[in-house]
């Protein structure tokens, strides 16, 4: 006998072949010796950045801000991504492309050729309701 079980899933709750997940992660990446480099410009362009840098993992990033010497995301991603690799991945991507765009702005804020320091923050948002973490991020100051 099959038993099928009806529910209204929760649109963030995705499922696979063989895996039904709500992961997410919250990170958050601070420039070389907390160097205040970030406009709004920098920022917009940052996001998109790391916005277009996500697919190749499948994730989606849900939220973005930040403050003139670092950003926070919050990441839902699925299982088979490593995690490391789309941390590492999405400062590198964007470190790339704002230095391309942005090259006198940013020049001033390279450090031996890094913009972001190579530390970062990663937290799973198990604990918090995620409406909670998206309200801290979305509070961040971000300049003018």
């Amino acid at each position: 006998m099959l038993i099928t079980i009806r529910w209204n899933p929760d649109p963030d709750v995705r499922t696979g072949r063989q895996v039904v997940h709500h992961l997410h992660v919250h990170s958050v990446f601070v420039t070389k010796y907390r160097c205040q480099a970030m406009t709004d410009a920098v920022l917009t362009r940052c996001e998109e950045t790391m916005r277009e840098e996500r697919t190749d993992f499948e994730a989606e990033l849900k939220q973005f801000n930040g403050e003139d010497d670092h950003v926070h995301l919050l990441v839902h991603y699925p299982p088979k991504t490593q995690l490391s690799r789309l941390v590492n991945s999405l400062p590198g991507a964007s470190a790339r492309m704002l230095r391309k765009e942005y090259d006198s702005h940013m020049r001033r804020y390279l450090w031996g050729g890094h913009f972001w320091s190579g530390s970062y923050f990663a937290g799973s948002c198990g604990g918090a309701p995620l409406t909670m973490v998206k309200q801290y991020i979305e509070d961040q100051k971000r300049p003018a």
